[in-house]
């Protein structure tokens, strides 16, 4: 399911809007929640729509003329209702709430019909359920003096509410659409359940949730302080947990204590009495982001945030961890160069709670959901992007440890790979199709270990080697100390343009001694420039986006890749002319002053992709290492561009004085652009000094 405004340079003829329906049999109260909402949340982020409201506008006579209408006519007049609130959302950039209709009754015929249409089910991305009581609809029903309804018994009512529950339950699973049931509760209670949903639903994408999921994982990087270092470079194990740490499924054992609880009616599909997990992820949606936000809403509505808490908390004294996993995460909490994170589809919550009964938080941070304010939920595509991030962004030797074909794809993104396989009747049956298939498509050779060692291997072991987690060979390789090599070597990040006929030009006025203030800094703007549109942009590639073209349709323009997310760093005060020449190849960026590293601050990077320091003259370059180090504690995972017009070669080679080339060994993020590189070490003084020629205090310094 896609934000419809997360991309601002889609065609708004390719928006999907974000449409919440607000449903529920006549009487349980969608008119005054409505209000409600609308008095709390404002017009300003959402509308909202009476569906009848909206049908009436379209036709003259509104509803007396709408209910004489056929049936055909009316179905169409309901299909035109929704697009028009749907296209109005595209065109206010708005999400839009809307109170409808699934079913009402005939008087005539004596039983309840559906009025939903494909339109709806087309255009509906969520619909909350308010799932109030036979007996309040009743009563509110035979106090209503505003509108005629027909007297029915509560045992109609009860009959009608749970058919068109389940029925709009099944159509919402067929369709992609996000469904959730609110039961009648305190007032307060409910709206405030109502605008926490609909604010999680305003933003929440594929795109948003794997963003989260990234900043958790770099958080987890930044405050454990598990940066790697080239001088000890950091080995990381990334572990599924339920059927890989333990041999239970935590998400049964929940849906069990719930059924015990007398809670599992509400969460159940057409009636029955069953895991709604296994009902959930065998239908069409399979284990798609959809699927795993629907039984995140499962969560919701069947419990609240004590029964959860109480639940998982039972859970987690019944989960008994594999002894050899348990091992094998106290001696990680001795060792300083490895660290271990658990990264889940199933309930953080539990596994945070597992973690503590075995003193083992301090240690293992976990990354999973289960409930709205989690924030986030875990897909296989997840899984495999924070092993790639960690091994390319954060420098990592990633382990990763999994057992279902939902591990598969960060199984194959890691450095080594070990499928865990448990005993034959509680382990996925599809396991084995699943990794003949990946190791059949070749760059994969994932090992298995058994737990218990009774169980019966996967595959044979030419195929899938077997490996004993307690042996000692197993455990000093794991143990020893791994030098990452996924980046680039350091001399491959360096560009510059020394020796180009372009880099002569422009190096002549900047060498000048009758070229000073205003022309000096111009001759550096053009510098910047020269670097940003030639170097830089091949460096860190481009990206298109839509522009006007001069003939009057659109066409594609380029711009240099996360533009819009990266901030340009002068360092004062020689780097600023510089800076504002690549200002003006990516306007976009944004532009911060910094004298010292202690001038940026976390709020300044936050959401960003890529920081451009700049300098005009790097000599030994302990300046930029402060810079860079400095960086790295407020955000460890950003992209770091060094550029400037002249660089000490010395600075950039290998050798004792190469600091720059030490650090870039450590960072495999990290790049340095240079207009030159020069052997000449010189600091400039006085009239000499760059920065006092650029703004014409040669006489002060």
């Amino acid at each position: 399911m896609t934000n419809s405004y997360s991309n601002s340079n889609n065609s708004l003829l390719d928006m999907k809007p974000v449409v919440v329906g607000v449903y529920g049999i006549p009487g349980c109260g969608k008119s005054s929640m409505l209000g409600e909402l609308k008095n709390r949340l404002g017009e300003e982020q959402f509308s909202f729509h009476e569906g009848s409201q909206v049908i009436a506008s379209l036709l003259p006579g509104g509803l007396a003329a709408f209910h004489q209408a056929s049936k055909d006519e009316k179905a169409r007049l309901r299909e035109l209702a929704i697009k028009t609130i749907a296209d109005d959302a595209i065109k206010d950039q708005k999400i839009a709430v809307v109170a409808g209709h699934f079913m009402f009754w005939s008087d005539k015929e004596q039983k309840y019909h559906r009025v939903c249409t494909k339109a709806d089910l087309a255009t509906y991305t969520h619909i909350i359920y308010l799932d109030t009581a036979a007996d309040v609809i009743a009563r509110r029903r035979q106090n209503d003096r505003d509108r005629e309804r027909p007297a029915l018994a509560a045992g109609c009512l009860d009959d009608w509410l749970k058919t068109e529950k389940r029925e709009l339950q099944r159509l919402c699973r067929s369709s992609g659409i996000l469904f959730v049931a609110l039961s009648q509760a305190e007032k307060g209670t409910l709206s405030a359940k109502m605008i926490r949903l609909l604010l999680d639903f305003k933003h929440h994408c594929p795109e948003h949730n794997l963003l989260l999921a990234q900043n958790r994982l770099d958080s987890i990087i930044m405050m454990s302080g598990l940066k790697s270092t080239c001088e000890q470079p950091d080995t990381m194990l990334v572990m599924d947990a339920d059927k890989t740490l333990a041999a239970q499924d935590t998400g049964k054992l929940f849906w069990e204590a719930m059924l015990k609880r007398g809670f599992l009616d509400a969460c159940s599909l057409e009636g029955k009495c069953e895991d709604p997990l296994t009902t959930l992820f065998s239908s069409q949606l399979g284990y798609s982001y959809t699927a795993f936000r629907q039984a995140t809403l499962l969560y919701e509505q069947c419990s609240d945030s004590q029964v959860f808490e109480e639940v998982c908390r039972n859970i987690a004294s019944l989960v008994k961890m594999h002894p050899e996993m348990l091992s094998l995460l106290r001696t990680v909490e001795r060792k300083r160069h490895i660290s271990a994170v658990v990264v889940t589809c199933g309930l953080r919550r539990v596994w945070e709670i597992v973690l503590e009964n075995h003193g083992l938080m301090g240690t293992v941070k976990i990354i999973g959901g289960g409930r709205i304010s989690d924030g986030l939920v875990v897909t296989a595509e997840v899984k495999a992007s924070l092993v790639e991030r960690l091994r390319k962004t954060h420098g990592f030797y990633v382990w990763v440890f999994g057992d279902s074909p939902l591990d598969i794809p960060m199984l194959r993104a890691a450095d080594k790979a070990i499928v865990v396989v448990g005993e034959q009747q509680a382990r996925s049956r599809s396991m084995e199709t699943h990794l003949l298939e990946a190791v059949g498509l070749g760059n994969f050779s994932p090992r298995q270990v058994l737990l218990p060692r009774t169980a019966a291997p996967h595959l044979e072991a030419s195929k899938l080697p077997l490996v004993e987690m307690d042996s000692p060979e197993f455990l000093v390789e794991i143990f020893r100390r791994q030098y990452y090599q996924h980046s680039p070597a350091p001399e491959r990040r360096i560009a510059h343009a020394t020796d180009r006929s372009a880099a002569k030009l422009l190096t002549t006025a900047t060498r000048d001694a009758r070229v000073g203030g205003p022309s000096l800094r111009e001759a550096h703007r053009l510098v910047g420039r020269y670097l940003a549109t030639e170097l830089l942009s091949d460096l860190v590639g481009t990206e298109e986006y839509e522009i006007p073209h001069v003939q009057g349709h659109h066409t594609q323009g380029h711009r240099v890749k996360n533009e819009k997310k990266t901030a340009i760093v002068p360092l004062m005060r020689g780097g600023e002319p510089m800076a504002f020449g690549i200002s003006d190849v990516l306007p976009l960026a944004i532009f911060i002053h910094a004298k010292k590293p202690e001038d940026l601050e976390v709020r300044h990077l936050s959401g960003l992709e890529m920081v451009i320091l700049v300098d005009s003259v790097i000599n030994t370059g302990e300046s930029v290492v402060k810079f860079v180090r400095y960086i790295r504690k407020l955000n460890p995972s950003i992209h770091i561009v060094v550029m400037a017009g002249v660089v000490q070669a010395k600075a950039v080679a290998a050798g004792p004085d190469g600091i720059l080339h030490q650090m870039l060994q450590g960072e495999p993020k990290m790049e340095v652009v240079a207009l030159r590189l020069s052997d000449n070490k010189f600091t400039g003084k006085g009239a000499t000094d760059t920065g006092a020629r650029l703004f014409n205090t040669t006489e002060l310094e």
